[in-house]
């Protein structure tokens, strides 16, 4: 049971859609920043962060391409 019963806490389907996708965003964030520290350490974390971030963005690109068609034998 809550405490405060005066006041019921209601949430626009919108705003509650964009407070979701925040803290989703925000995951993959600190999960990305916290593989570039386990991978690069604390010495080279800003050039690990621009290596890795390349990587990813190299790879959804190859992700999202359409594949090349294959040769009719």
């Amino acid at each position: 049971r809550s405490v405060d019963l005066r006041y019921a806490v209601s949430y626009h389907p919108t705003m509650s859609l964009l407070r979701g996708l925040f803290w989703l965003v925000l995951f993959v964030f600190f999960t990305f920043c916290f593989v570039v520290l386990f991978e690069y350490g604390t010495h080279d974390f800003a050039g690990g962060f621009k290596q890795e971030f390349e990587r990813v963005k190299t790879f959804a690109k190859e992700a999202t391409s359409k594949p090349s068609p294959k040769p009719k034998r």
